[in-house]
């Protein structure tokens, strides 16, 4: 996918963005692509697939908001919003393409591989995303409180829960495929949730693409 094609999708979605944001999506390309010959943070097979399967994938998060959930959507992109930690962040997904999307809202990308973070520290850098900080640490080490935690196939969700659920006061956010009905089963009744508090999303609802059949957005509200 270009970035011309890819502008296309997200404009349809968000009519709102700044030539700025665009600009920033756009240079995403070349930077990952630079830094991923050092450090192999995307398989080195799907690099080329960057937009659609990386920043997209990250988007949904904010797609699934904007649809669903218009008053967190709404806080995220306001000056002053929300803070948000990344668990798990490898090279920077979702947390840089959200911190784009998001500059009113403040990013920390969190993952226990110090070259990755440094992939995501030296992007962000590049981009001039002034939201964001980095932090070289298991996640569930990571001491402080966020409004929200989101993350992108990090783990199992019972584990994913586990980790971060004294870490947020509104909310986590994770992108996950596979038997999410069983993942969601297994969660709730190991802490006691109540699965009408556990959404999900379909992120080809909003894609339309074999590539995220069977991917989703699972949102775990307070």
């Amino acid at each position: 996918m270009t970035f011309p094609e890819f502008k296309d999708i997200i404009k349809t979605r968000f009519p709102e963005l700044t030539e700025t944001q665009y600009s920033r999506f756009e240079a995403m390309e070349k930077l990952y692509g630079e830094w991923n010959s050092k450090v192999n943070v995307i398989s080195r097979k799907d690099i080329g697939c960057l937009y659609e399967h990386h920043v997209l994938h990250s988007l949904a998060i904010a797609a699934y908001l904007k649809e669903n959930r218009g008053e967190i959507y709404g806080s995220m992109s306001a000056d002053g919003g929300n803070r948000i930690l990344d668990i798990g962040t490898g090279g920077g997904f979702p947390g840089i393409p959200l911190a784009v999307m998001f500059p009113g809202s403040h990013f920390t990308l969190c993952d226990s591989v110090g070259k990755k973070i440094t992939v995501a520290e030296n992007i962000a850098e590049a981009l001039e995303l002034n939201n964001i900080d980095t932090v070289n640490s298991r996640g569930e080490s990571l001491q402080g409180k966020f409004d929200f935690v989101v993350s992108r196939a990090v783990a199992p969700l019972d584990k994913l829960y586990q980790w971060t659920r004294n870490r947020y006061t509104k909310g986590l956010i994770c992108l996950k495929g596979g038997d999410i009905n069983e993942e969601i089963s297994l969660t709730a009744t190991r802490y006691g949730l109540c699965e009408k508090n556990i959404s999900t999303w379909k992120i080809d609802n909003w894609l339309e693409d074999e590539y995220y059949k069977g991917k989703f957005v699972i949102h775990i509200g307070k």
